[in-house]
């Protein structure tokens, strides 16, 4: 008789072990192909911005606005060697420094964006610590 009551407990403690068996193994395989899915939408992003920066490069391989950009960044630096220029570079600085807030930080980004520099970010900061005082 005892025996008629071990063997339908041990099959129903064996099929409840299966069953927890069963659902830790599947929350494993739905962590992995989380895991997965991430690390794939992860490399496609990373592929598609290189991909991009390759055809911005590609785009701006005959431009002529990069080199014109430098010219005009170097110019101020050339200048104040020249007798009688050094005053016209300082107004000019002195105008520049007057214009509004993102006139210049347009600037920055524009500059820094031609040179492949990503300068959203530190342009942003630059605001931030302009607006809390820092210098």
């Amino acid at each position: 008789m005892l025996q008629a009551f071990i063997g339908p407990l041990a099959n129903l403690a064996g099929s409840w072990l299966e069953g927890k068996t069963a659902k830790i193994k599947a929350d494993g395989e739905a962590k992995v192909a989380v895991a997965k899915a991430r690390a794939s939408v992860a490399e496609k992003v990373a592929a598609g911005e290189v991909e991009w920066e390759n055809r911005m490069a590609d785009a701006t391989d005959k431009s002529w606005k990069d080199e014109f950009a430098l010219v005009v960044l170097l110019a101020p630096a050339i200048l104040v060697f020249i007798p009688g220029m050094k005053e016209h570079v300082q107004m000019g600085f002195d105008v520049l420094s007057d214009l509004p807030e993102w006139y210049q930080y347009l600037l920055y980004i524009a500059i820094s964006a031609s040179f492949g520099i990503k300068g959203v970010g530190e342009a942003a900061k630059m605001i931030s610590n302009h607006k809390n005082g820092k210098k």
